[in-house]
């Protein structure tokens, strides 16, 4: 997320089946590929933690604690920014659901400032080297008015929370169960798209608009990961794995992050 989450699930496999995938995306949920986890004997019995056999922190840690971080600070501003479209929605049912889905990510950023004070690390420690580049994504990537906004939150905040899942597959697996509830969907992926519908509907000229809109949040979505990923050399060894062959595993994920991208659009009713 560059702030919000999750709109998209990790495939059962690989390969999962075509027919499956359509289902999926017809109800505003895409699916990405596993990323193999690194072999566990590459770095000892607690290398996913980062721990090392005398019980302290080992090199990795310092990746996972990155992750968590990045995701904490994303997850309170996806709160403050579901509150403002909250305020903006007409319906009182529509404010009611965008304040649920606000409340639901602050409950987020409670769990991941937990899990980072468990690793030994400060919670704001950890956030503030994402406070800058995803405070810089949304200057970046303001709407100009809320169907603008739904689409950001599905199709950019998708991209963002497709990263992290994939990414998620490397790490100990109470981390990756945290991040994995974190990154589940609140409803706003149904929310989004059926709104969306609706307006173009009613209005089939919003169509365009709001398209071009959206190629635009993919491009600053996945500069922005690649960037995150580049910038932090913590975060970079994590996603290496320690592993060549885990690098030509993330960057087969930048290509299948694009080809979700076209099943979110489908969803909206914003095929490309």
């Amino acid at each position: 997320m560059s702030s919000l989450t999750s709109v998209a699930t990790v495939a059962d496999s690989p390969r999962a089946p075509t027919a499956r995938r359509g289902a999926l995306a017809q109800a505003g949920v895409v699916t990405l590929p596993v990323v193999t986890e690194p072999e566990a004997s590459a770095a000892g019995p607690d290398s996913a933690t980062g721990e090392d056999s005398g019980g302290g922190p080992g090199p990795a840690t310092e990746g996972v604690i990155d992750l968590l971080g990045l995701l904490a600070y994303a997850s309170l501003v996806a709160f403050f920014r579901l509150a403002d479209d909250a305020s903006l929605a007409v319906s009182l049912p529509d404010k009611a659901d965008l304040a649920d889905m606000a409340v639901a990510q602050f409950g987020h950023f409670g769990l991941l400032r937990q899990r980072i004070t468990e690793l030994g690390a400060e919670p704001e420690q950890a956030m503030r080297p994402f406070v800058e580049p995803i405070d810089a994504f949304h200057a970046r990537t303001a709407p100009s008015d809320w169907l603008e906004s739904l689409v950001k939150a599905y199709v950019g905040d998708g991209i963002a929370a497709d990263f992290y899942r994939v990414v998620a597959q490397l790490l100990d697996e109470p981390t990756k169960a945290l991040v994995l509830t974190v990154l589940a969907d609140a409803g706003h992926a149904q929310f989004a798209t059926a709104r969306v519908r609706e307006a173009i509907a009613g209005d089939p000229a919003v169509a365009g608009r709001l398209a071009l809109w959206a190629r635009r949040l993919v491009g600053e979505a996945l500069s922005q990961a690649q960037r995150v990923a580049a910038d932090r050399e913590p975060l970079a060894r994590l996603l290496a794995g320690g592993s060549a062959v885990q690098l030509g595993e993330i960057g087969r994920m930048f290509a299948a992050l694009t080809d979700a991208h076209a099943e979110r659009m489908a969803a909206l009713g914003l095929a490309d």
